[in-house]
């Protein structure tokens, strides 16, 4: 995972959920991928785009906390976006150093 890495041309909800991430978690890395385009058809896929994304995360916030406690804070720190507009997420949240 690249320190901050982004894929080019990300759109506005993914723009919106890096920022709150940022704001919630102060990450040293951070990597976003719109995967919607792959769920095209599928079940949650409202043609809108912008509704499937891979997270890979790393944050001194998630220190010492299990996996289901680190997922918890990444979707405290999206909000309504997860139920509003993203429809799946797959997170990889890590500690620095791990």
């Amino acid at each position: 995972m690249d320190a901050f890495a982004t894929v080019p041309a990300l759109g506005q909800v993914a723009t919106e959920m890096r920022a709150r991430l940022d704001a919630a978690l102060s990450p040293t890395a951070l990597t976003l991928i719109d995967e919607s385009a792959h769920h095209a058809g599928h079940a949650g896929h409202d043609g809108r785009g912008e509704s499937h994304f891979a997270l890979e995360i790393e944050s001194a916030a998630f220190a010492g906390k299990a996996r289901v406690a680190r997922q918890r804070l990444v979707y405290a720190a999206l909000g309504e976006l997860m139920q509003e507009r993203v429809h799946a997420l797959t997170i990889r949240a890590r500690a620095p150093g791990e």
